[in-house]
């Protein structure tokens, strides 16, 4: 029986102007530096496109610390570039190109979707070269970008390919996200709402507190609601046991099943976020339905969720199919059914079942209630 462990250790930072010369977050990390390895950025193309000197930015930083930087790789932005192999593709070819190896870095400047699609070619090339993700969005900071997940989509099924390999460091600048648009700034919220109803009532309730700040995008409040949502996904990676999700439970997933075939429904009109938020209403409600979560807990959930802004109906419920959409994530985690539901806020458990009809009664339920609202 051959038998060993890896340990796995990566840093998450936040900090602000990560490519000022000053600020030391990204070249600290950069352990063999004599002589100088190969580092190549791969840039969003809607971050770039809101910040356009940024690529001459983080030439720039590396030349001031007598780095070897490469010609800047911008990847177009949003789910498309998880949609094929192109933006996988390009990164192999740039590796071929510029002859990176496993001691080179990659340096991946983004939103999840970019980060998702660099992280797999990165994990996949040479079989594996070191990840540095600088996450630019929201969601990517308090979810997305800070666990050890890299995918694309195939067959029309989401993160059908890819990989369980951690980043080299994860650094989180929040000045990058001043230029998100309102939409994308709120789709991330939802994530910590979300670790919030599943791990830790006090963090809900203090979300619940800052509702009107969250919904204005108040400074101090996001940045607060982002480091204590990423680091609840980071204690459950490292305390639950199940880092690369060999198991059917995968509690982090509250609302995802109904999301994923929405934004599939949707063709990717509906943010990521925006569908987590209309999917933790429905099982809010089922999970009242069923007669676990109190009523006056489901309102609070409601409300926090329609006050920072999402809106809870959308055309494509009426066209999800509870059952297909449900055999499609169980098929997607493997062994049995396994949905987490809310017994309290604060306390998520799995069920191996779901009543389907209860389910479209819960659904039914949050279209009125969107509607009265």
């Amino acid at each position: 029986m051959q038998e060993f462990e890896v340990r796995y250790s990566y840093p998450v930072v936040f900090t602000r102007a990560v490519f000022d010369p000053h600020n030391l977050s990204v070249v600290e990390l950069i352990e063999n530096r004599d002589p100088s390895p190969a580092i190549l950025p791969a840039v969003d193309s809607n971050v770039l496109r809101k910040n356009p000197t940024l690529a001459t930015q983080i030439e720039q930083y590396f030349n001031a610390h007598h780095l070897t930087v490469l010609p800047t790789l911008v990847i177009d932005g949003g789910e498309a570039c998880k949609q094929d192999d192109r933006a996988v593709q390009r990164v192999y070819q740039a590796v071929v190109d510029h002859k990176i190896d496993r001691h080179s870095y990659i340096v991946v400047v983004g939103g999840g979707a970019v980060i998702d699609a660099v992280g797999y070619a990165a994990a996949t090339a040479h079989r594996g070269i070191r990840l540095i993700r600088v996450p630019t969005t929201v969601l990517a900071q308090n979810d997305a970008a800070v666990g050890v997940k890299n995918a694309i989509n195939l067959q029309g099924r989401k993160n059908f390919l890819g990989t369980f390999v951690p980043p080299h460091a994860v650094v989180c600048d929040f000045e990058l996200l001043e230029t998100l648009e309102s939409r994308d700034k709120r789709a991330g919220i939802a994530e910590a709402i979300k670790v919030a109803l599943i791990k830790d009532k006090t963090f809900f309730n203090e979300l619940f507190s800052q509702r009107q700040q969250l919904a204005s995008f108040e400074r101090q409040a996001m940045e607060n609601m982002i480091i204590k949502g990423a680091r609840w996904h980071l204690n459950h990676i490292a305390g639950h046991g199940d880092p690369f999700e060999s198991g059917s439970a995968r509690p982090l997933d509250f609302g995802h099943w109904s999301a994923h075939k929405l934004e599939e429904l949707t063709n990717n009109e509906l943010r990521h976020g925006e569908a987590v938020a209309i999917g933790i209403a429905i099982d809010a409600i089922y999970s009242h339905r069923i007669g676990r979560l109190a009523a006056e807990e489901l309102d609070k959930i409601i409300m926090l969720l329609s006050k920072v802004g999402f809106k809870l109906q959308h055309p494509a419920l009426d066209s999800l199919d509870i059952g297909q959409a449900l055999h499609e994530f169980k098929e997607h985690l493997g062994g049995k059914l396994c949905i987490t539901v809310l017994d309290e806020i604060g306390s998520g458990v799995e069920v191996n079942e779901i009543d389907v009809d209860t389910m479209r009664d819960a659904i039914d339920s949050l279209l009125k209630l969107a509607n009265a609202a």
